[in-house]
């Protein structure tokens, strides 16, 4: 094994291309305002905050996905993915930077600045019953979970990471003491995130379409924001392969991060289509209405999210070869990235722009870039900042000599 190629050194092109990113889409951003007229005052300038939503959730959530599988690794005490550890918890360190934009989000939400919670203008319950018979979910107590979420989640992203760290400053963890910390929370972490995903998915995606529900929302979120976390981080290992680094990571780990991509792409489509298929049977107004305005604005949309989310991994992952082959992965892990982000765009835009939307266009793509830059800086930091393998773990080399 090449020692030299344990610590990570971020190359001048990744740094560069994070900042060409970050500002291509502050320049988009700036133009998205400047364009952005409508005479509703209501939808000014509202296309362009829900484009720095969506965009902002979307890497918030791909962090938090990787603090749950990383949480999942250490309470399943699985193996296999020992090796790729320092990858997994770079991504979750892009979490308190994502939760911090969201809460700014919020806030000038609350203020009045944007318009995408109806339920935060002060005079929507006045003239909405339902919202009206809603408030008492909302308000102080929305803020109250928000904060939990937000605190709960940070805590235990940073001390799996610290106990991580702290495990192999020692010279050898004799008991794995460490290691059995982490074990305990990622239990922990499992719980209240199996709770958390749902709530907050309800919160801050579901209330802003206010009139309507779905029980299978929280799981539908779950699945997009898991799906696109084990993308990034198989496009992660295949770079820093193709770099020379993470040579200890055999083809069977690769294997089996590709295997994860698959299967939880068919949970998403289950998902997916198991809430249109139930509210279509019912066809009870008040479900329906959320569909109806997605199939007749959105339905070129809707459309290429399942195609792209659905029929493209499953043609291109099915057999085994392709799940091995670097090229294949990263290729159709693109793709399903664009796909997830054009899935966070259609939960978002028709209930804060509605009908004024006129399809996806650069100011969508131009915002993502913003957000992907900022992405790339934080979690290649974060990768530079500790050794690319840890020394203490007690299942190092199970998973260094993975086989599959």
């Amino acid at each position: 094994m090449n020692t030299d190629k344990l610590q990570f050194t971020i190359p001048a092109k990744a740094k560069m291309a994070s900042y060409i990113l970050m500002a291509i889409g502050l320049v988009s951003i700036i133009c998205m305002f400047m364009m952005d007229h409508n005479d509703d005052p209501h939808y000014h300038n509202n296309r362009a905050w829900s484009n720095i939503f969506a965009s902002a959730f979307f890497f918030t959530a791909i962090a938090l996905a990787a603090s749950f599988f990383l949480g999942l690794q250490y309470a399943a005490e699985a193996g296999w993915a020992t090796t790729i550890k320092r990858v997994i918890e770079a991504v979750t360190m892009y979490l308190p930077w994502g939760l911090s934009i969201m809460l700014l989000l919020f806030i000038l939400c609350q203020f009045q600045v944007n318009h995408i919670y109806q339920w935060m203008d002060p005079e929507a319950a006045a003239h909405d019953k339902i919202i009206a018979g809603k408030m008492g979910y909302f308000g102080w107590f929305w803020w109250m979970r928000t904060a939990f979420y937000m605190i709960g989640w940070t805590w235990f992203t940073m001390k799996l990471r610290k106990n991580s760290i702290e495990a192999d400053k020692l010279d050898i963890d004799v008991n794995s003491s460490y290691h059995w910390k982490n074990v305990k929370l990622g239990a922990w972490f499992m719980v209240v995130f199996a709770v958390t995903s749902s709530t907050s998915a309800w919160d801050w995606l579901l209330s802003i379409d206010i009139h309507w529900f779905s029980t299978l929302y929280g799981w539908y979120i779950f699945s997009g924001m898991w799906i696109s976390a084990l993308v990034t981080i198989t496009m992660l290992v295949v770079w820093l392969k193709k770099l020379g680094y993470l040579e200890f990571v055999t083809e069977s780990t690769v294997h089996d991060i590709g295997k994860w991509m698959f299967a939880i792409s068919f949970l998403w489509t289950y998902l997916y289509f198991s809430q249109f298929m139930l509210i279509w049977y019912a066809n009870i107004p008040e479900e329906v209405i959320y569909f109806q305005t997605r199939w007749e604005s959105y339905k070129t949309l809707m459309w290429t999210v399942l195609f792209i989310n659905f029929a493209f991994p499953m043609v291109m992952l099915m057999s085994r070869d392709c799940k091995r082959n670097f090229f294949f992965l990263v290729f159709v892990g693109t793709i399903i990235l664009v796909g997830h982000f054009l899935d966070i765009i259609m939960i978002v835009m028709p209930g804060t722009v509605g009908h004024h939307w006129t399809g996806v266009s650069w100011m969508e793509f131009g915002t993502l870039a913003f957000f992907l830059g900022l992405f790339i800086y934080v979690v290649l930091n974060a990768l530079a900042k500790v050794p690319l393998l840890v020394k203490n773990h007690p299942f190092v080399q199970e998973s260094l000599h993975h086989s599959i």
